[in-house]
């Protein structure tokens, strides 16, 4: 399962994402979900960069992908980071949305930091 985490802070403005795992829909280099989600996060994480002056960190392994901005965020970026929650949901709610058990591909979850 893919874990989607934003982080909002107390006033509920995005602080950043969290993304981590696998959608396990098919195998290594098959996986549409896993795809789907991978150009979404990196599409957004290089429109921030290229867009805005925002500054953030970014951290990308196998299967995960973590971004925080340590100031103010632009309407931007909020723009951007509502167009990946959009795409991320559309990826959640399609065709196949759940594994044979009934687990779901994407879980979207949100963290106050």
């Amino acid at each position: 399962m893919i874990t989607v985490t934003v982080f909002v802070d107390s006033e509920g403005e995005h602080r950043g994402f969290r993304i981590s795992g696998h959608a396990g829909y098919a195998g290594a280099g098959e996986d549409i979900v896993c795809a789907a989600v991978s150009a979404l996060a990196q599409s957004t994480v290089n429109a921030i960069e290229a867009f805005t002056e925002d500054s953030f960190l970014c951290s990308v392994e196998d299967g995960y992908l973590e971004c925080s901005f340590s100031g103010k965020v632009s309407k931007e970026t909020k723009l951007l980071l509502n167009t990946l929650l959009l795409g991320l949901e559309g990826v959640r709610d399609g065709g196949c949305q759940e594994d044979q058990n009934g687990d779901p591909f994407i879980r979207i979850v949100t963290e106050e930091v």
